[in-house]
């Protein structure tokens, strides 16, 4: 029988048995990363507040700081532990357009993964070990591939731009689907639905091409658009490296 607060005296049989409370894990820079990185995902970027993580860690905001200085370094150490998932390209025989082909789509398969992490991206310059790795790895392909540093740096800089831009235009999408309370499918399929619909609406003397071609404007799902702007990059670096004439 369960003892009560005063020690020898049962429990009255009508209270029910506490359980005892789970012991609280050791608060460190990891567990924080890792809270944070759960809300964005849940939630979306702008639910990330270090007084949301410090309420979901059951601690005061205060207690954080001595892990992590502020919110944007908190979204820069996010970015990096996403940035981890990434996996490099492991065929080296490969041609250089099929592995930097595979490393664009698989920088986009994880950043997609975790929405609004693209906009992390796009407002920094990416500096920690994890996006160094994939720098390292993607400059040393463009310069093997023979261009030169300078125009492999510009280029490593215009494609990762696109993946970031092109999973940013998703995470848009991911926010207004959540505030909307509809399903992806029942989300997309209504704002394209008021995309068509207002296209269709054009005057054709205005705007004759438009008008002409809605179907062809709007066909093709992400992954083919995506593709296809893959494509013009890599034959923009393929144009680079022929000798001119």
């Amino acid at each position: 029988m369960e003892r009560s607060e005063a020690a020898g005296v049962p429990a009255p049989p009508w209270r029910k048995p506490r359980k005892p409370a789970a012991p609280r894990r050791q608060l460190s820079q990891e567990l924080i990363i890792e809270t944070g990185l759960r809300i964005l995902d849940e939630e979306g970027l702008d639910a990330l507040t270090m007084r949301r993580v410090a309420q979901e860690l059951d601690t005061g905001p205060a207690s954080l700081y001595a892990h992590v200085a502020n919110k944007e370094e908190l979204i820069e150490l996010i970015y990096e532990k996403v940035i981890e998932e990434v996996r490099l390209p492991e065929d080296a025989g490969a041609p250089w357009q099929d592995r930097l082909r595979a490393l664009a789509w698989e920088s986009r398969r994880v950043l997609t993964a975790h929405a609004d992490i693209a906009r992390a991206a796009l407002a920094n310059v990416p500096t920690g070990p994890n996006s160094l790795r994939l720098a390292e790895y993607m400059f040393k392909l463009l310069i093997e591939a023979g261009l030169t540093p300078k125009a492999a740096s510009l280029a490593m800089d215009r494609l990762s731009l696109y993946i970031a831009g092109d999973t940013f235009e998703g995470s848009l999408h991911f926010a207004r689907q959540r505030a909307s309370g509809w399903s992806v499918e029942e989300y997309l399929r209504e704002y394209f639905g008021q995309v068509e619909t207002y296209l269709r609406q054009l005057p054709p003397d205005r705007f004759p091409t438009i008008a002409a071609h809605v179907d062809d404007l709007l066909e093709g799902g992400d992954e083919e658009r995506f593709d296809f702007g893959l494509d013009l990059i890599i034959a923009g670096i393929e144009a680079r490296l022929r000798p001119s004439r």
